[in-house]
C-alpha cells in the first residue's frame, strides 16, 4: 500500500499513457525555439517525457521532479541520458542558468501555500536576463474539478488490468481540491491509494504571487494556439508566462 502519488513504479510506468505527448508539449517546444533557449529547466518533470523533446545541439536541459520512481523512469527512457536529472524541488534551480523554465501539466497546481511563493523565488533567482518562466493552471471559475471524480472501472495498462476509482472534494476556502484514488493493479496484486491535493487560483492571484516573487506577467493564454485569455469561465485553461521585473524594465 502507498499514498504518495508517482512514487510506485506501476504508477511511473503508465504515466506517459495517461498523460501523452500533444499540443502542450508542442506549445513548450515553440516557445524554447521562439526564446532560443539554449539552458531549459523543466520543474516537475515527471517521466521525462516534455524533458527529453527539448535537448538539442548546443542545449543544456534539466529535469526535476521530487519522485525518485518517475526520475527512474525519465533516465532510462530514450535521449534520457541527454538531460540532467535531479531529485527535488525548485531549491536545485541554480541561480541565473535558465533561459526557461516551464512547469507543464498540473505542476503548479501542485505547490500548495508558501512553497509556491518560494518555489516562485527560486525560480526567479533561476532565470538569466531576458528568461522566461512558462506554466499552466486550471481557471477555477470553469470548475473542472466537478468532472474529476469517476466511479469504479478497469482498464487495460501497459503492466496489466487496473481498476481504479477517483473521488474528488469541493474546493476549500483556498481553492484546494483533495483528490482520492484508489488503484488497483490485478495482475500485481497490489494496490495503491493516492491522495493529493491540488490548488485552483485566479489569474489575479497568480499575478499578485508572480509579482511577489519579483517576476510580470509577460503573456497569458486560454489554450495551446496562444488565444489570449480574457477571464472567462468558459476558458478553463491558463497558460502564463512570466518575466522578472528588471526585464521589462530594460
Amino acid at each position: 500500500m502507498s499514498n504518495l502519488a508517482y512514487e510506485d513504479s506501476l504508477l511511473a510506468a503508465i504515466y506517459d499513457d495517461d498523460n501523452p505527448d500533444g499540443p502542450d508539449h508542442d506549445y513548450f517546444r515553440e516557445l524554447a525555439r521562439d526564446t532560443a533557449a539554449t539552458r531549459i529547466t523543466d520543474l516537475g518533470c515527471g517521466t521525462g517525457i516534455l524533458t527529453v523533446t527539448l535537448t538539442g545541439p548546443g542545449r543544456v536541459v534539466v529535469g526535476i521532479d521530487p519522485a525518485a520512481a518517475m526520475l527512474e523512469h525519465a533516465a532510462a527512457r530514450p535521449g534520457g541520458d541527454a538531460v540532467e536529472w535531479r531529485l527535488g524541488t525548485s531549491e536545485l534551480v541554480e541561480p541565473d542558468a535558465c533561459d526557461l523554465i516551464v512547469m507543464s501539466g498540473n505542476v503548479a497546481m501542485h505547490i500548495l501555500g508558501d512553497p509556491w511563493i518560494a518555489t516562485l523565488r527560486d525560480i526567479s533567482r533561476g532565470l538569466r536576463a531576458g528568461g522566461v518562466l512558462a506554466f499552466e493552471a486550471r481557471n477555477p471559475l470553469a470548475q473542472a474539478w466537478k468532472n474529476w471524480s469517476s466511479p469504479t472501472q478497469t482498464r487495460t495498462t501497459a503492466v496489466g488490468q487496473l481498476r481504479e476509482t477517483t473521488t474528488v472534494s469541493d474546493p476549500d476556502d483556498e481553492g484546494i481540491i483533495t483528490m482520492d484514488s484508489v488503484n488497483e493493479f490485478l495482475d500485481a496484486d497490489e494496490v495503491i491509494n493516492v491522495s493529493q491535493r491540488l490548488q485552483f487560483r485566479t489569474f489575479d492571484t497568480l499575478r499578485d504571487d508572480l509579482d511577489a516573487a519579483g517576476m510580470r506577467v509577460r503573456n497569458v493564454w486560454q489554450d495551446w494556439d496562444r488565444t489570449p485569455f480574457t477571464g472567462s469561465e468558459s476558458e478553463p485553461l491558463m497558460i502564463v508566462e512570466a518575466v522578472n521585473a528588471d526585464d521589462l524594465r530594460a
